[in-house]
């Protein structure tokens, strides 16, 4: 079996790795492609989809549930969104890049009535060879009178060196926090695994709540 050339594996890792953020980093693939993306535990839930138009740039429709540490505050999010790479550096074996990530639309909440027009600005950055992993992100959650700003961050390693055409298991550790809906952090243990287009994560955070992510690139 055929290795994919080690010059274009920072290429696929970045269309692979980048996500996470958790829906929160690089959530973008190469030009023409479509990505979809999900991220869903009890207090968190948040899918979408998006068009790369060009090599930096994409366009897209998501929906984020919200929920509060107590269960008493929730709030649903349905967002236009535009992803832009702002910088890459491609080194000989690892690529670092960096994102603008912006959405807005309507919120609507259990503690208020109607609905409020929400901004959600963002920035991240990522590093990543075959073999490790780090990013960064940061995004504004405001509405009139609401603050849910975001925050994570990510690191990980792979087991192994695989061939293109085989599946790489990764171990991922995420750090996140919103502001307003959480007084704690919450630190994720993931096992993830990596195919060619497609990702899939699992795991269970320190607030003993499951945890499962998917990213899959048309």
């Amino acid at each position: 079996m055929r290795k994919l050339p080690t010059r274009w594996r920072p290429a696929i890792l970045a269309w692979l790795m980048a996500g996470v953020a958790t829906a929160h980093a690089g959530p973008m693939g190469f030009k023409d492609s479509t990505m979809a993306m999900g991220d869903f535990s009890p207090n968190w839930r948040e899918a979408w989809v998006n068009h790369a138009l060009t090599p930096r740039d994409a366009f897209g429709v998501g929906g984020v549930y919200m929920r509060s540490d107590d269960k008493r505050l929730t709030r649903e999010f349905a967002e236009l969104t535009y992803t832009r790479l702002l910088h890459r550096i491609n080194g000989e074996h690892s690529q670092a890049n960096f994102w603008f990530v912006g959405g807005a639309g309507p919120l609507t909440g259990n503690n208020f009535t109607g609905s409020q027009t929400m901004l959600a600005p963002g920035i991240s950055a990522d590093y990543e060879t075959t073999r490790v992993y780090l990013s960064g992100s940061l995004r504004l959650y405001r509405a009139p009178g609401i603050n849910h700003d975001f925050a994570s961050v990510r690191t990980g390693f792979s087991f192994y060196e695989v061939d293109y055409d085989e599946v790489q298991p990764w171990f991922i550790v995420e750090a996140r926090r919103m502001r307003g809906l959480s007084e704690k952090t919450e630190i994720t243990p993931m096992l993830r695994f990596i195919h060619k287009r497609y990702f899939v994560e699992v795991g269970v955070s320190n607030m003993k709540q499951g945890r499962f992510n998917f990213m899959y690139i048309f």
